[in-house]
C-alpha cells in the first residue's frame, strides 16, 4: 500500500473525514520532518516509521479533541512540540484550533514556522520558548511524550485558562504519575486510544485546574 492509501485507511479508522488537501498536507509534512531530521535532529523515529508513530498517531488525537471542544474556535498550546506532534496535526485537521507549538530548542522552532509557512497554515505557529514564560490565554495545553504528568501541569498551569483542559498523550495509562499531581489539578478522563497499525498502548489523560464545588458534591465530570 502507498502511504497515501495507508493514510486513508487510518482515517477511516479513526472517523476522520479528511479533505484532499488535508491528506496532501499530512503527508508532505511528514515528508518535511524526513528532510529535516537530517538536519536538525527532530526525532529518534526512523523515516520508514514516521507514518504510523507519528503521524497515526497524532491523527488519533484529533477527534477526541474534538468531541472535547465540540469542535468550536479554540487556542491550543503544544508542550515541547519537537517536530509538531500532534500540534502541527491538529493545525492540518482542525482549520478552527488556533495551535501555538512551544520548545525551548529553537530550531524544533524554527522548523514549526517553516511547515506552517510551506503548507500556508495560518492557524500554526513555532514559538520559542519556555511555556512557563508563556500567559493564560490558552483552552486547551497538549502533550506527547514531554514529561511526567507533575511537571507538565506543574510548567504550564500558568498558561491554561481556568475553564481549560490538559491533554496528555501517553502509552500505558500513568497510575503513579496521576497520583503524585498536584492539589491544583485533577484528572477528569482517561481515554484509551486504538492507533492504526500500531501494536501498542495508547492514551489520553484529561486534567483541569481542580474544581472545589464539584468535589465538594462528589461529581467530577467525566469526559467525553
Amino acid at each position: 500500500m502507498t502511504p497515501e492509501s495507508r493514510l486513508v485507511e487510518a482515517a477511516l479508522q479513526l472517523g476522520l473525514e479528511l479533505n484532499d488537501a488535508q491528506r496532501s498536507h499530512l503527508l508532505a509534512y511528514v515528508e518535511l520532518i524526513a528532510k529535516w531530521n537530517k538536519v536538525y535532529n527532530l526525532t529518534a523515529v526512523r523515516p520508514a516509521d514516521m507514518l504510523v508513530q507519528h503521524l497515526f498517531d497524532s491523527l488519533a488525537v484529533v477527534g477526541p479533541l474534538r468531541r472535547q471542544t465540540g469542535s468550536r474556535p479554540v487556542r491550543l498550546l503544544d508542550v515541547g512540540s519537537g517536530a509538531g506532534l500532534p500540534g502541527v496535526v491538529v493545525a492540518i485537521c482542525c482549520p478552527e484550533v488556533q495551535v501555538d507549538c512551544v520548545d525551548t530548542v529553537g530550531k524544533k522552532a524554527a522548523f514549526i514556522q517553516q511547515v506552517a509557512a510551506q503548507l500556508k497554515l495560518p492557524n500554526l505557529r513555532g514559538l520559542h520558548d519556555r511555556v512557563e514564560n508563556l500567559g493564560g490565554s490558552y483552552d486547551v495545553i497538549s502533550s506527547r511524550a514531554f514529561a511526567s504528568l507533575p511537571d507538565f501541569v506543574s510548567w504550564s498551569a500558568g498558561a491554561l485558562t481556568e475553564q481549560g483542559v490538559w491533554m496528555a498523550m501517553k502509552g500505558k495509562v500513568p497510575d503513579e504519575e496521576i497520583a503524585a499531581l498536584p492539589p491544583a489539578a485533577e484528572v477528569f478522563h482517561v481515554e484509551q486510544l486504538s492507533v492504526p497499525e500500531l501494536d501498542a498502548e495508547r492514551c489520553i489523560v484529561w486534567m483541569r485546574k481542580h474544581q472545589r464545588a464539584q468535589s465538594a458534591t462528589g461529581s467530577p465530570g467525566t469526559g467525553s
